[in-house]
């Protein structure tokens, strides 16, 4: 039976504005098993971003109890948290975040000088991650006048660096097209299979719900894990919600 790597039991996420509060993850109750694909599915505001931070360790639940490894994340003192950031997990946005005034090397370098690396052995490191995603020869250019798709290869380099267990991908391909889209995902299918990580990857796109181990569901702050057994039939459920609820916008009747 697979290790548990997150569980998460009764998390809640609330927060208020001006006028009213605002109820971003309203349950939550799953576990995620070590050296699996997860894919969180979910509409804009759906609560897929605050449960992400939850995950990541960047935003304390108002309720709930969410375990990594068997240690509850939210009772780390701030430099355990630190350390389980800068040691446990990887992760890659949608868009990347660079120093701009660092060259592709040295920015894949950047979480390796805060593991205490030196600057000659946190190059090699990144220099070898360069090339398992393929990127090598850009190591010496600016991540600037690279395209999308090979800034956010590079970006999945920086997320491996680390060596992390587990990765967390926010909609990866959500600003490429569907040839870099592919290459991305093939790297993160690499994560698992090469690199033994446990991968969270939330996207709108279902096209690849089909390469999930799990699939977390999020709809209205309510997340709801299914299993991957059939995947055909959880699609399928997917695209019915989905045009029912295009229906009821448009006006146009229920067939």
């Amino acid at each position: 039976m697979a290790r548990i790597m997150i569980d998460l039991s009764g998390v809640a996420h609330s927060y208020r504005t001006e006028d009213e509060l605002v109820q971003a993850v309203k349950e939550a109750d799953f576990q995620i098993e070590e050296n699996t694909f997860t894919i969180m599915y979910g509409p804009s505001g759906s609560g897929k971003s605050t449960l992400l931070n939850i995950i990541s360790g960047l935003q304390k639940p108002t309720r709930g109890r969410v375990l990594v490894e068997n240690r509850d994340l939210y009772s780390l003192s701030p430099d355990e948290l630190a350390f389980f950031r800068a040691n446990r997990l990887g992760i890659v946005h949608q868009t990347t975040h660079w120093v701009r005034s660092l060259n592709v090397i040295e920015n894949v370098s950047v979480p390796l000088y805060f593991l205490g690396l030196k600057r000659p052995v946190a190059e090699k490191v990144a220099m070898l991650v360069l090339d398992r995603v393929g990127m090598a020869s850009y190591a010496k250019k600016s991540p600037l006048v690279l395209s999308g798709g090979e800034q956010q290869r590079i970006s999945m380099a920086r997320a491996l660096s680390s060596n992390p267990l587990f990765v967390i991908a926010d909609e990866p391909t959500g600003n490429l097209d569907q040839e870099n889209s592919d290459k991305i995902m093939d790297l993160l299918q690499n994560c698992k299979s090469e690199f033994r990580c446990t991968v969270i990857m939330v996207t709108h796109n279902m096209e690849y719900v089909p390469l999930a181990d799990k699939l977390i569901t999020l709809n209205d702050g309510i997340a709801q894990a299914l299993p991957a057994e059939s995947m055909y039939e959880t699609t399928r459920k997917l695209m019915t919600d989905l045009q029912h609820r295009i229906n009821k916008f448009t006006g146009k009747k229920q067939i």
